[in-house]
Parts: structure tokens; sequence; C-alpha cells
């Protein structure tokens, strides 16, 4: 699966932003997606994911401000954001789990196999 995030750019405090995530070489159908994150300076946290059976987990810093979606028939999944923080400036990033044959997804980037290049966003107070 070959993946390609969109929609960062620099946004101010308290303001939304949707990410997007298209997939090419195979269906989304049947596999979990996240979306992780990286800010300057620490590790790629995962925020994020969607099951095969449209279940969604959240961390807590992202609960209730940001919502996870896909649409299989455009092959698509996408990242709602509102309320943005600068904590939520980073580079994030959509990945695939389309070998592991679980069932729900996971926020561990162990639990993925393929990686798009990410889309920085920057958050200004």
């Amino acid at each position: 699966v070959q993946l390609q995030a969109s929609g960062g750019g620099l946004v101010q405090a308290g303001d939304s932003r949707r990410l997007s995530c298209i997939a090419s070489g195979r269906t989304l159908d049947y596999i979990n997606i996240g979306w992780f994150r990286q800010a300057p300076g620490k590790e790629r946290e995962g925020i994020s994911c969607i099951s095969i059976d449209r279940s969604t987990y959240y961390v807590d810093s992202v609960k209730g401000r940001f919502t996870i979606s896909r649409d299989n028939a455009k092959n698509m999944v996408y990242l709602q954001m509102n309320n943005l923080k600068p904590e939520d400036t980073a580079v994030y990033y959509c990945a695939t789990d389309s070998t592991s044959g679980r069932n729900k997804c996971t926020i561990f980037a162990w639990g993925y196999d393929s990686w798009g290049q990410g889309t920085q966003v920057t958050v200004s107070s």
C-alpha cells in the first residue's frame, strides 16, 4: 500500500484543519489505519486509529478534538483536527496495517507496515 498524506499547513491556535491520506495499491476495506505524529525532538507517537469495523481510538491528548474517519470507496482516510493547540505542531503520518490480520487497530507503530511521507502541521499561538 502506498500512502500520501496532505492537508497540513500553518494555522493559529483554535483553528481547525483536516488531514487526508490517500491510499493506492490496495483497497482499504480490510485494513486498519492509524495517524501518527512526530514533533521536533520527540519520538513518533500514535494519536488515533480506525479499525476495519470503523471503531476508533484516540489518545487522551487529542480526544474530543480530533476525529478519524475513512471512506473506503475513495480509499481515503481523514483526520479532522479542531481546536488546534501549539503542542499539536508536528509532522503527521498515516499508516496502514495490511498484513497482521488483526481486526482492531493499534496506536503503536509496530502494528503498521506501510507509511505515508507525512504532512507538516504548525500551530501558532
